[in-house]
């Protein structure tokens, strides 16, 4: 079993806090990790029906069998511990006692924050990086990439990915969302993902969604909203200049796990992608995921996003570093094209604060041109440390809040 990325962040951070909460996608490898990084520590499921019932008939009880710290593992199942852990850890504040995981899908994040604020670093797992993927043995061409995405079990145990992300459908977009209440029609609500699937990488118009699966927009904006809370989308805000009648102004949306899009897109097998009309769509996914990867790994907090102006110029990932803004342009071409350099040029021209650019793109080397890298997507992250020159740590003393949304608020570029 390989030892994830994010391993050392936890560790630091679990020996400065009382508790450490790990939440993220259904099967991201939550369980395993914390297991691995912290073997020292005994390990509950409350998944398990006996121990469920110990720790909801007698939570003080139940907490007391370990006085030496322990991993609750899936504790949404019994959210009330969270209470009792607060009163343990305020009376005993030695830091690395408990490791709490869970799913986001029931409100994990909420109960954290209203019962052990101040008391648990919070840290989000998501999928393999492509260097853990590789690590763990899984083929490493694009078209398999995008084909079995990043899903640890998936590569561990060798499945075939076509039925993986059917039963992960299932079982954990239709089923958890269907247990949370908020799907009255199911053939729609899959219509609905289907579709977003087959859109990721362009602004979301649910007027669109709607005209085209006959569900209200209201109700598509509200199972969106659930999408994103359930790990299965993630949502890439735009960037605003100060001109807004310039700037589109809807996100764009991606699939946290590319190989759920590609299934969901009926792509069967890798070579399926070698004519499909999704596959720029899907690179795209993989990338801008990746880059996510990279820095919520790191516990950097860059605010990710993108820029179409009116008049349609586009800047496919744009982040703000400490002395400017960063241009990332991503190509599924295995070819580099000039074209692609001089729209780089462009952005470095129009967009005011523009201080790097760089291109990620379906080749197999990394060359430069013009002083502006052009690499493989499987070196993105080693572009990502190359460019991010002074990333922006948390503060001492305060772990990062991983499942925040990005761009709730950012600043604006001058016209």
């Amino acid at each position: 079993m390989i030892e994830r990325e994010v391993t050392p962040q936890l560790r630091r951070w679990f020996n400065k806090y009382p508790v450490l909460t790990i939440t993220g996608p259904r099967q991201s490898g939550k369980t395993t990790l914390a297991r691995q990084a912290f073997p020292h520590l005994r390990y509950v499921d409350l998944e398990a029906p006996d121990e469920q019932e110990a720790a909801t008939v007698d939570p003080r009880g139940f907490l007391a069998r370990y006085p030496d710290g322990v991993i609750l593992d899936e504790i949404q199942h019994v959210p009330e511990l969270a209470s009792y852990i607060k009163v343990l850890v305020d009376a005993d504040r030695r830091n690395g006692r408990f490791v709490l995981t869970g799913s986001e899908q029931f409100g994990l994040t909420k109960t954290i924050s209203q019962s052990l604020v101040g008391r648990s670093a919070l840290f989000r797992l998501w999928p393999f990086t492509l260097a853990e993927r590789r690590l763990a043995g899984a083929a490493g061409g694009i078209d398999d990439i995008l084909h079995s995405g990043f899903m640890p079990r998936l590569h561990d145990e060798g499945l075939h990915p076509p039925r993986f992300f059917e039963e992960y459908y299932r079982e954990y977009v239709e089923r958890d969302i269907l247990r949370l209440g908020r799907i009255s029609n199911v053939r729609a609500f899959r219509n609905v993902v289907r579709l977003l699937a087959g859109r990721v990488g362009q602004p979301v118009n649910l007027s669109s969604l709607s005209r085209d699966t006959g569900v209200a927009h209201t109700t598509i904006s509200e199972w969106l909203g659930v999408l994103e809370a359930c790990d299965i989308i993630f949502r890439l805000e735009p960037y605003y200049a100060n001109i807004r009648k310039r700037i589109t102004k809807s996100p764009k949306l991606y699939f946290v796990e590319v190989g759920l899009a590609s299934h969901l897109v009926r792509i069967k097998e890798p070579e399926d992608l070698w004519s499909s009309p999704y596959r720029g769509q899907l690179f795209e996914n993989a990338a801008v995921i990746e880059a996510v990867k990279h820095c919520h790994n790191r516990d950097l907090l860059p605010d990710f996003y993108f820029l179409r102006t009116g008049a349609g110029f586009e800047c496919d990932l744009l982040y703000e570093r400490g002395d400017g803004l960063v241009v990332i342009e991503i190509k599924a071409g295995a070819t580099l094209n000039r074209a692609w350099f001089d729209r780089l040029a462009r952005a470095a021209q129009t967009i005011p604060g523009v201080v790097e650019t760089a291109l990620v793109y379906g080749g197999a080397e990394r060359i430069e041109r013009s002083g502006v890298p052009a690499v493989p997507i499987d070196r993105l992250s080693e572009l990502l440390e190359a460019l991010t020159t002074r990333p922006e740590q948390t503060p001492p003393g305060q772990p990062a809040v991983h499942h925040t949304r990005n761009g709730e608020s950012h600043g604006e570029a001058a016209e």
